[in-house]
């Protein structure tokens, strides 16, 4: 699992553009070009101080917070690849992710909270707590019957809603600190390529708060999480393969004995 003692070192200008001193006064500055914070994290091991690392980590952090309850969108790294994130009790917020994406309102947002428990208050959930904690956090989205909690202009055209906990310490930290779920959804312009690194999806800088930058993220092959239905008691439904498929089906099938529906409800 990734740290969550990162550091600011750089504030992006514009592509390969660094400017190393406006970094640490990263409450103060900001992209002149695109009004939009690019805040890059370092795991703590990078040079610089401990207590300096720990100090950045928790501004970054802050920063990102106050942009979400201000209403706006940002983009954050995961486990799999960047994410374009805001809150998904905020109508005026997920209307604008769809515009920035230019997301048909007919496909569906996921939400990200921060703790296994967390999801019972968002989800009506009829599998065992031992399975979430098999398979969460990790690279997989389980959707479930959405509760009366969940805002309900965050896809009013089901009743079902994917939860995602990635493996990724500062997201879960951001959830935390912001107390409710963010609606979470892949940092690219819809039906473009998943992204991996911030530079891949930089037409959307100008539109967003807050791009957090933790470098290029490690699995490459740009499938995004496992999708899996599991809103029937006793099955599961494959809806994306995504990055962890064989590890999560042999969860639900040799572990906890759940058969596949083939047929969609």
């Amino acid at each position: 699992m990734k740290s969550v003692g990162y550091i600011a070192v750089d504030l992006l200008k514009s592509r390969g553009a660094h400017s190393s001193a406006a970094a640490r006064r990263l409450g103060g500055e900001m992209c002149k070009e695109l009004k939009t914070k690019v805040l890059r994290l370092c795991p703590p091991n990078s040079n610089g101080p401990t207590h300096e690392s720990q100090t950045d980590g928790a501004e970054i952090l802050r920063c990102t917070v106050k942009a979400l309850k201000e209403g706006s969108v940002v983009a954050v790294p995961t486990d799999t690849i960047y994410g374009l994130a805001c809150l998904a009790q905020s109508s005026e917020a997920i209307r604008k992710t769809y515009d920035i994406k230019g997301r048909n309102l007919q496909k569906p947002l996921a939400i990200c909270v921060g703790e296994i428990q967390d999801i019972y208050k968002y989800c009506k959930v009829p599998v065992q707590n031992e399975l979430l904690g098999d398979l969460l956090p990790g690279p997989v989205t389980l959707v479930f019957e959405r509760s009366e909690v969940l805002n309900t202009d965050l896809n009013p055209f089901t009743s079902l809603v994917g939860v995602r906990i990635p493996d990724h310490s500062f997201m879960r930290r951001l959830c935390q600190m912001c107390g409710e779920p963010l609606a979470l959804t892949s940092a690219n312009i819809s039906s473009h390529t998943s992204t991996v690194a911030v530079h891949e999806f930089q037409d959307l800088w100008p539109k967003l708060a807050v791009v957090v930058d933790s470098g290029t993220i490690g699995d490459q092959n740009r499938l995004g999480s496992t999708v899996v239905d599991l809103s029937v008691l006793g099955k599961y439904r494959i809806i994306r393969p995504g990055c962890a498929l064989s590890a999560t089906v042999d969860v639900l099938k040799h572990k906890y004995g759940l058969s596949e529906a083939l047929e969609e409800k």
